[in-house]
């Protein structure tokens, strides 16, 4: 956590994660973003309504089988109602298995990145498409030329996913302002 009297902006990174996996990337991303005071909140144990709390929020989820909702996610998914998204500025990170659910892929990213957008939040962190192999997904622009956030797939191209990270962190620090 960071102390009351750090100088960086305060961001909340927020995620939901049954295997560790969305652990593990939030841990990581947080790590990649010195500029900032991330503090790694999950949500099995943190309620959602704390993003309030936050001007800055990083949103990690997992898609699940068929273009499903992670668990922690779907339980605090009705909490979505309770956070002022309007005053926030928001980047969203997904992981999905783009060969094994190719027609899904990053569906749940494309699931909050909506709801949070339409509910009048501020996205940043959209990711280029291009290098990955699937058929559809739900997080696409409308253009389809980039997901709604960081796309990683630590399935199939886990060695891929640090400089992904590294690069997407260093447009947050440009985009979040601070770095």
């Amino acid at each position: 956590m960071a102390a009351a009297t750090d100088p960086r902006p305060r961001v909340g990174l927020f995620y939901g994660s049954s295997t560790c996996y969305t652990e593990i990337a939030a841990e990581r991303i947080a790590a990649a973003l010195p500029h900032h005071a991330v503090e790694l909140l999950n949500l099995a144990h943190t309620p959602l309504r704390a993003a309030n709390d936050y001007p800055l929020l990083i949103l990690g989820i997992p898609t699940w089988d068929y273009g499903e909702l992670q668990e922690d996610w779907e339980r605090v998914w009705p909490q979505l109602a309770e956070v002022a998204w309007p005053a926030k500025t928001v980047a969203l990170f997904g992981l999905g298995d783009q060969e094994g659910y190719p027609e899904w892929f990053q569906d749940a990213l494309g699931y909050l990145a909506r709801e949070v957008r339409d509910r009048g939040a501020r996205l940043v962190g959209l990711w280029p498409a291009a290098g990955y192999r699937f058929a559809q997904s739900r997080a696409l622009t409308a253009d389809g030329d980039h997901f709604l956030g960081l796309a990683l797939d630590e399935v199939n191209e886990f060695e891929r996913s640090e400089q992904r990270i590294r690069a997407w962190c260093a447009q947050l620090d440009r985009e979040f302002g601070g770095g």
